[in-house]
Formats: structure tokens, sequence, C-alpha cells
């Protein structure tokens, strides 16, 4: 067990888990509105991330006392609706809970947030199954405050703790604890701040916070996914979406593409694609594929997901079994064979096959832009590819997901998602 200087972990919500800054304020402007309250000028409305929302209403807005309660109530229908799902959970944060986690740390959320709204949140973003504890505020008017949200946080014996987060309320709740205090700056409160609370520790960014936390302790391994199908499958569409998503539930993702991904990798990608090139023989082909594999798995991939990364690489060695070996008739185990030094043990750890027929595929591809090389060939070709990415999803059933791509964007993008989040996060609960 690492012996970490904290066994018992407290986060704050908003501001230190997630960048909430565009969801609450949406929320409160949406409430003000709805309201016809005005907005007082000069008022920095990300000072309402951190402290109660009746203060905020109250002290920052200048809401009439006798209205409070229906800004309050409006602004919780509008942060229900749409506000949380703006929210965005920041870089690290994943791996430094798991991390605490696994070296045997008490994790803690004390939020000044309602207790409901914020077991909701924590859900809607897959965080929930890292805490011990999730405690907010009550529903009513009687609050319990940071420092008793804190203690309630707390396990009921430990030998040293501290309360994360980004404002002064947090650095207040801690000393009205009796723990200690780290303040983070990449939130919505500033250095000056914290200081001036008295912070035990201040942190830059999320890495700070990661060292500080979890010293010496090994960064998890990342995951390696990639995304297959014929040409005209939709997959740029998919992997733009799936990319934003991920970034959005806090995961650290590096996307790349094949033939590329690299300098090396780039030139030859120009090499094999151009039209300039219709002599190339099936074998100079494949093996230019290998080799702009090989540089590529050595110098971006393996190196990221040795950092802790999620890769979402846009093609990868199945795309050579299916279009050389399937598709130029070059055998698929000559094809895996040509490969094994490039891939090495970097082999997908999950694969999005998206399952279109070829001569839907190929007519989507040549109405939306010039084809390269390869997409200039004929329906036969296409058709040997898609049945060589038959034979690899029925031989390796447990790395491939086959999704329906002859659907509307929207439903593939969810499957898409629910399949990788099984792979990346199965412990999580993610809210339907």
């Amino acid at each position: 067990m690492n012996q970490f200087p904290y066994d018992a972990v407290v986060f704050d919500l908003d501001g230190t888990l997630f960048d909430a800054e565009e969801g609450i304020v949406s929320s409160v402007e949406s409430a003000m509105e709805e309201l016809g309250l005005p907005i007082p000028e000069g008022a920095d409305l990300r000072l309402v991330v951190g402290p109660p929302l009746l203060d905020s209403f109250r002290d920052l807005l200048c809401v009439p006392q006798d209205r409070i309660d229906d800004a309050i109530a409006s602004y919780k229908r509008h942060f229900e609706q749409e506000g949380m799902y703006r929210y965005q959970v920041y870089p690290h944060i994943r791996s430094i809970l798991r991390m605490l986690r696994e070296g045997g740390v008490h994790v803690g959320l004390a939020t000044s947030k309602d207790r409901f709204i914020a077991q909701r949140v924590m859900d809607l973003f897959g965080m929930s199954h890292y805490f011990d504890a999730i405690v907010g505020e009550n529903t009513g008017n009687e609050k319990l405050g940071k420092p008793e949200l804190i203690r309630r946080a707390l396990p009921e014996k430990y030998r040293c703790a501290a309360m994360v987060g980004d404002r002064h309320f947090d650095v207040n709740g801690a000393k009205g604890a009796g723990i200690e205090s780290v303040g983070v700056c990449y939130g919505c409160g500033s250095e000056e701040e914290l200081q001036v609370a008295g912070a035990d520790h201040i942190v830059p960014d999320t890495e700070a916070l990661r060292a500080l936390l979890c010293p010496g302790a090994e960064i998890p391994r990342g995951w390696f996914l990639s995304m297959e199908g014929l040409d005209g499958s939709g997959k740029t569409t998919q992997m733009e979406l799936l990319e934003k998503k991920l970034r959005q539930l806090g995961f650290s993702v590096v996307r790349t593409r094949e033939p590329g991904g690299c300098d090396i990798s780039e030139d030859i990608r120009s090499i094999i694609l151009s039209t300039d090139h219709m002599e190339m023989s099936s074998t100079t082909e494949a093996l230019l594929y290998a080799a702009s594999r090989a540089q590529h798995v050595h110098q971006r991939i393996r190196p990221a997901v040795e950092e802790g990364r999620v890769v979402l690489c846009d093609r990868f060695v199945d795309s050579s079994v299916a279009y050389q070996g399937g598709g130029r008739q070059l055998g698929v185990e000559t094809i895996q064979q040509i490969n094994a030094p490039a891939v090495a043990d970097m082999m997908p750890d999950v694969t999005i096959y998206l399952a279109i027929d070829h001569r839907t595929a190929i007519r989507r591809r040549l109405n939306a832009s010039t084809p390269d090389r390869l997409e200039l060939e004929d329906l036969e070709f296409f058709e040997r590819v898609q049945k060589a990415y038959e034979r690899l999803i029925r031989e390796n059933r447990k790395r491939f997901v086959s999704v329906d791509a002859e659907r509307d964007i929207e439903s593939i993008a969810e499957d898409v998602l629910s399949a990788v989040l099984a792979k990346l996060e199965p412990e999580a609960e993610w809210e339907a």
C-alpha cells in the first residue's frame, strides 16, 4: 500500500473536480431572466461558483429577500435541465481519484450543493464509484455549513486528512473541521484568495495536485482505442464526437490516425495515398503501412498510453489486414506477420467497428470529396475488405465492438460511447 501524506482526502465539487463555470453561470443568468431581474452592473458571475446559492443571489446579485426562494427554484430547474450537462471534469482528476482509492485512501466529497443534485452530477459523469462518501447540503433552509459537510465526508478515524478546494470557503471549512487544506488555482478562486484564507498548500494545476496527494505513485496505464470501418462509414465524425465526450468526462485524450500520426508516418501517408503513385505494388503498399505504423507506435502511441492517456486512433493494424490482406488479396496471415514487429505488444484494448455495407459506404465516400488512390478501387475490392473485417471480428470478439453505422449520427455516437465507457470505467454506473 502506498504511504501517501493523507489517509483521508475530501474534495469540493465545483471548481475542483469539475469546471462548472459555464453550467452554473448559464443557470444563474436564466433564473434572473425568468424572474425579470437585472444582473447588477460589474457583477463577476464567476463568483457564484463556490458559495451557497442563497448567498450569491442575495449578496452578489442583489435579489430582493422575498424573491430569493423563487430565484433558487428557477436556478435549480435550469441547472437540472441543462446546466449540469455543461460541466467538464478537469484533466487528471480521474487518475488522481483512482490512485487514491488504489492507495487505500478514504475519498470524500463535501459540497454546498443540494446533496441530491450533487449525486446526480456525480452519476451523470460516472464518478460516484470513486467516493466513500458524497455529502451535500440539505434541501431546506437549515444549512449544515462547510465545516459540518467536511466532517460528515470524513471517516470515523484517520491519521491525517485534507480538504481540496478552490475557494476560501473550502479553506475555512477545513479549518473548522480541524484538518489541512489544499487550495487549487485552476478553479474559480485565485492564489491570492487562497493565501489570504491561509491554505496549507496551494497548487497551480491538477498535475501538481496529483504530485502532492500521490507522491511517488505510478500513474495508471492508459488505454488504446482504435476505430475501424470502410471508407464512408463515418469514422471521422464519430471520432470527433467520441473525443469531445471523453474530454468532457475528464479523460486525457490523444487523437491520432493511420497512416500518419507523427511526422515520419505522415510523410509515408502522403506517398501511400497519392494518386501520383498508381503503379505502386500491393507488397510495397503493405510494407509502407507497416513502416508508418512502427514509427507511430514508437513515437506516439506507446508513450501516451504509458503516461496514462487515452489514445484514439483512426485505423490501426486491422485496416492493413482488411485492405491489404483482404482487398489486395495478399492474405490475412501475411499482413499480420509483416506488422508483427511494428505493432509489438501495442494492440488496441478495444476496437470499434462501424458496420456498413460496402456499396453504401463507397457511395457516401465518393459523394463527399475527391477520392484518394485506394478509394478509386472497384466494388469487388471493397467487398473483399468488408469480408476481411467480418472475419477479424469473429476471431477477436473480446476486442471488437461492432456498431451499426447505417443509422443517424446521434444513435451511432451513443452506442460508440457506451461501448467505450464499458471498457474504460467498468465499475461506473452511468446515468441514462
